[in-house]
């Protein structure tokens, strides 16, 4: 009888244990909010993919996904306590970090590829061709049209040009009917709608290998990166620059909820790449990537586990 009593008393102090740790370790009240981007593109697919994941992962309410203007308005709603965690183009998160430093990174993800595109039948050869033209730079606010910017000012085209605000769609279409002269994307490889008006090569992408390192001088995150030819049944390959993508968070995100969404990230890849194939370049070893932005402790504790 008494060891029975015994047993029974252990038992209960054993489940006692249990639910004590899973309080303390649990997320169950933990609410998050994911800056993306427009319906349907890399970031909202992402996004949706991620919160879907998290949700199942730690055990939470899944994560609401705001659909924004792009990766500005996303650094603008993470400071503003808008968004806990935010999908964010590199050179606009370097940039709002000078003079912000309360950001900081769960991972580097996906890259995105600068497009420059003129009509294939278009006299425009060079950036500097440009000049006097029609240009849509992107949708408004967008990451696309922070490079634009960019690339008009390192090429002195800044005032010489007339620009437009469109998003990819109506922007092919537009230059396609001729009402702009080239449009500026940046975008995973290949870029879907692209490839699929390029198949009958009514597209061109331009060179900017000579741009690169005015680029490279205005921002230390630009990388210069190929095109191969095949990609958008192109001539040949083209010189373009490479962005990074990063997931943005507040310094004031608790540690263990840092390294619980780096985990859940990197588990969730195969459904990631599965939402959209730019997320096949999601992996620990360039996830660290994150300069000149540092990691967040708790993603450094992640990363630092995973090297053991």
């Amino acid at each position: 009888m008494a060891t029975t009593r015994r047993r029974q008393a252990l038992a209960m102090a054993a489940a006692l244990v249990l639910v004590l740790s899973a309080c303390s370790s649990g997320f169950g009240d933990l609410k998050l909010r994911i800056a993306a981007g427009n319906p349907g593109g890399v970031y909202d697919k992402l996004a949706q993919t991620l919160a879907t994941a998290w949700a199942a992962g730690l055990g939470i309410e899944r994560p609401a996904v705001l659909q924004t203007q792009g990766s500005p308005d996303n650094i603008d709603k993470v400071l503003a306590g808008a968004a806990d965690v935010a999908f964010v183009a590199a050179d606009v998160a370097a940039d709002r970090y000078k003079s912000d430093p309360r950001l900081t990174t769960l991972a580097r993800i996906h890259d995105d590829y600068l497009h420059v595109v003129v009509r294939a039948d278009s006299d425009i050869k060079t950036v500097g061709q440009l000049r006097g033209r029609r240009i849509a730079t992107g949708a408004k606010s967008s990451g696309v049209e922070y490079i634009a910017r960019r690339l008009l000012q390192a090429t002195d085209l800044t005032g010489s040009v007339t620009t437009s605000s469109r998003g990819l769609d109506d922007s092919v279409k537009a230059l396609l009917d001729g009402e702009i002269d080239a449009f500026f994307w940046s975008g995973g490889l290949p870029t879907p709608t692209l490839a699929a008006y390029n198949g009958t090569q009514s597209l061109r992408l331009l060179d900017i290998a000579d741009v690169m390192p005015k680029m490279q001088e205005i921002n230390q995150v630009y990388g210069t990166a190929s095109i191969p030819a095949s990609t958008y049944n192109q001539p040949g390959p083209v010189t373009t620059l490479l962005v990074p993508n990063f997931l943005i968070v507040p310094k004031s995100m608790s540690d263990d909820v840092a390294e619980a969404l780096v985990r859940g990230l990197f588990d969730a890849r195969q459904q990631l790449a599965l939402a959209n194939p730019a997320a096949l370049s999601i992996d620990v070893h360039p996830g660290i990537e994150t300069q000149p932005i540092p990691l967040h402790p708790g993603a450094l504790r992640y990363y630092r586990d995973k090297k053991t």
